[in-house]
């Protein structure tokens, strides 16, 4: 892409500006910076498919601005000069008040694709298997007649049908019997 010298000088100008200001970027990006970059490139993400002795999986309710309702496995973006494993724990400890152990190597990595939006349109996932090493935050566990909230947790042993859309092409996967 070739830019006139005027939009080229805009543009570093912005930059030197976000350099002064951006704090350090290991610890996460302020939303305005985060969006600018994810609709720049793909983010990279893990997601934490933790099963248990019954061969059922957990997943957390989601409610936001940008995938709506619906049940999601577990998943956080790493950060810059993050290592996975610390996403991976990090993700646990965040969405679920738990520790997990989980395979060396993802069994799976997918490309996560919403056409229609450039903020958080675009990631590589990175699917790790997982067990729980401890207790799960009760006070956040969904029951049938609980209202659902953002951040509960359900086991299920097939994806629920209210499952988000980016994570259905995940179904296979979460349907299968593992060891």
């Amino acid at each position: 892409m070739t830019l006139s010298l005027n939009d080229a000088q805009k543009i570093a100008d912005a930059v030197e500006v976000i350099n002064q200001c951006l704090p350090d970027s290991k610890f996460g990006l302020p939303d305005e910076i985060f969006y600018l970059v994810s609709r720049l490139t793909p983010m990279i993400n893990v997601d934490l498919l933790i099963v248990n002795e019954r061969n059922e999986k957990l997943m957390t309710w989601r409610e936001d601005q940008f995938y709506g309702p619906g049940w999601h496995i577990p998943g956080g973006i790493i950060r810059f000069k993050e290592l996975t494993e610390t996403r991976i724990s990090k993700v646990a400890e965040l969405e679920l008040g738990a520790t997990v152990s989980w395979e060396p190597r993802p069994i799976v990595v997918r490309e996560i694709m919403n056409p229609k939006r450039d903020i958080r349109g675009h990631f590589i996932s990175m699917v790790y298997k997982c067990k729980l090493t401890g207790p799960l935050r009760t006070k956040d566990e969904a029951s049938n007649s609980a209202q659902l909230l953002n951040g509960m947790w359900k086991w299920f042993v097939l994806m629920p049908p209210n499952t988000i859309s980016q994570h259905l092409q995940f179904e296979e996967l979460f349907n299968n019997t593992f060891d």
